[in-house]
């Protein structure tokens, strides 16, 4: 008997917006797995870290921070090898992943290299675009509107296009790629309809107008924009 593979969800970053069902997974797992960001301390793991047995083996995925692709494939290699070895023994593995595992979730990379030999199973958590819109205050969308979920780091044409053509925007991974998105919104007379949260739901969080956000923004940092009128009126 193989073990089952849990993709988890831990939600924004508060340990209490986990769910139940990951916090049992959580508690009970003989063994965990995460990633970590170059050497850094894991975030997966700290959101986490009061449900984890002291006893529980830890498989480590240390991705590095490069641009370019093979480096971080190498790692979710090494660190699929290693949960199926726990699988093949017989135990099942949690698998943690800030925000929800299926939305740019780092889970999706180990799931797409386990799921044909293993029993795979994922836990859904609170997205990061719905926990900065609670944090602001701000409805995302209503009736028949869209939203449009963007990444920061896309080109800025592309960028400009997709919110010019957009009802409501969300803007993720907005990092080093602040100065862009801040430039693209205002050449689009948006800078008024634009909310700029960071490391929402932590006791470092920033929420703020876009023409009042900091100049750095850290790696966990989104801008949520909305046209028009709004939307419950």
């Amino acid at each position: 008997m193989t073990g089952t593979l849990y993709g988890v969800g831990l939600g924004p970053g508060a340990p209490d917006l986990m769910t139940l069902r990951a916090a049992r997974l959580i508690e009970n797992a003989k063994v965990i797995a995460y990633p970590t960001l170059a050497g850094a301390a894991s975030f997966a793991r700290s959101i986490a870290a009061d449900l984890i047995s002291k006893d529980a083996q830890e498989i480590v995925m240390d991705v590095p921070m490069s641009v370019q692709r093979a480096p971080a494939q190498a790692a979710y290699d090494k660190g699929a090898a290693q949960i199926a070895d726990a699988l093949n023994a017989g135990h099942d593995v949690i698998c943690l992943c800030e925000g929800d595992p299926f939305f740019y979730g780092s889970f999706m990379y180990i799931h797409a290299r386990l799921a044909k030999g293993f029993t795979v199973k994922v836990v859904p958590g609170v997205t990061s675009v719905t926990a900065c819109a609670a944090e602001a205050g701000r409805p995302l969308v209503a009736r028949n509107e869209r939203l449009t979920v963007l990444p920061g780091p896309m080109d800025e044409a592309t960028l400009r296009a997709r919110i010019a053509g957009a009802e409501a925007v969300a803007i993720m991974k907005v990092g080093r790629h602040l100065p862009k998105i801040r430039a693209v919104i205002k050449d689009l007379g948006l800078t008024d309809c634009a909310t700029y949260v960071e490391r929402a739901t932590l006791p470092e969080q920033v929420v703020a107008p876009l023409s009042q956000a900091p100049d750095k923004a850290p790696y966990f940092s989104m801008i949520l924009l909305t046209k028009g009128a709004d939307p419950w009126l």
